[in-house]
């Protein structure tokens, strides 16, 4: 059989760069879905970032941590989603069990912090926030801040601190607590806040309830303060900050993750997506905007006004291990859900 002439393999590949050129344009014109737990405001700001620099699409469909991880694994492969980020890793971790993410490029997880990194790679962290403990300042002392997220469990804090059970932040806590200590403490501790803490629907209404002397103190992330402070700062002018510190359970820092679906039929495009928020234009809008998150990207920053992810003293947690079924499952038990 004779050798194909330089000609033919030259229009061979012409025909093949025009083919290509011709799909790619095909899906940057159809654009890609982003099913969005983060922040509407954070995730409008990355997708208006990316189309204006790709010329790339995107439809996002918003809705909650929980909604959204469990519509995509009853959607199955015949989900319409390419992208999924979420606010805390658990609702990823949900779909990752189902397998139904695809591997995350390899250039993508490269410019991230080791640290937010979940060991088998089919999804990454975006952004990060940290767990607080945030008090009247007129109501408790320093002395009297609890040394670890375990101590609201002792009778002194009975009827004096709230928190949003209901909600993917809190769960996300319990489920740090859950892999830090064990089923055993995780449950003693919940069945403790049943009797210690009031529930409320929402951070921002826990810190407006400790900001109007309503309870004492709330376990909430970091950034509704620094949101409130940012505005008018009337919801949180009479509270403060506590960080636990020490690898407490309640200085555990929560990952917000990205992950492009194994179903995608606009995979080239929604990994681009992914590597373009963890890269330096996503993670600067993170410093730089109001969403006060903390940047995740090797070499980034986050917002000066925050305390240094570095000195938050974090214990170290795989995201990927992290087990909402069961913290659910306990949070049940303890009469929470």
């Amino acid at each position: 059989m004779s050798r194909p002439s330089a000609r033919i393999l030259t229009t061979a590949l012409l025909v093949f760069t025009l083919f290509s050129a011709a799909a790619h344009a095909a899906a940057s014109a159809e654009g890609i879905v982003v099913y969005n737990a983060q922040h509407e405001s954070l995730t409008k700001s990355w997708v208006e970032g990316f189309t204006k620099e790709t010329g790339i699409k995107v439809t996002v469909r918003n809705g909650s941590d929980s909604e959204m991880g469990n519509q995509i694994v009853q959607e199955g492969a015949s989900s319409p989603a390419d992208v999924f980020l979420t606010e805390n890793s658990p609702a990823m971790v949900l779909v990752d069990n189902a397998r139904l993410l695809a591997p995350v490029e390899a250039s993508t997880l490269a410019q991230v912090d080791p640290a937010f990194r979940p060991a088998q790679g089919k999804w990454v962290g975006i952004a990060a926030r940290s767990t607080v403990f945030v008090y009247n300042k007129n109501r408790v002392t320093q002395k009297e801040l609890p040394k670890s997220l375990l101590d609201l469990a002792k009778p002194e804090w009975k009827g004096r601190w709230g928190a949003a059970p209901a909600g993917a932040d809190f769960q996300a806590i319990v489920s740090a607590l859950l892999e830090q200590k064990g089923e055993a403490v995780t449950l003693g501790w919940l069945k403790a806040m049943k009797t210690n803490a009031l529930p409320y629907k929402g951070n921002s209404v826990v810190m407006k309830a400790v900001n109007a002397s309503q309870i004492d103190g709330g376990v909430i992330y970091h950034y509704y303060y620094f949101g409130d402070q940012n505005k008018t700062g009337e919801n949180s002018k009479n509270t403060a900050l506590h960080y636990f510190k020490q690898q407490d359970p309640g200085a555990f820092v929560s990952l917000s993750g990205g992950g492009v679906l194994a179903s995608s039929k606009h995979k080239e495009e929604a990994q681009a997506f992914l590597k373009w928020i963890t890269g330096k234009g996503g993670q600067t809008i993170l410093k730089t905007e109001n969403s006060f998150e903390y940047a995740v990207g090797l070499g980034t920053q986050s917002n000066p006004k925050l305390v240094p992810l570095k000195n938050l003293d974090a214990p170290k947690i795989d995201a990927s291990r992290l087990n909402s079924r069961k913290t659910v499952e306990l949070m049940t038990q303890a009469g929470l859900l």
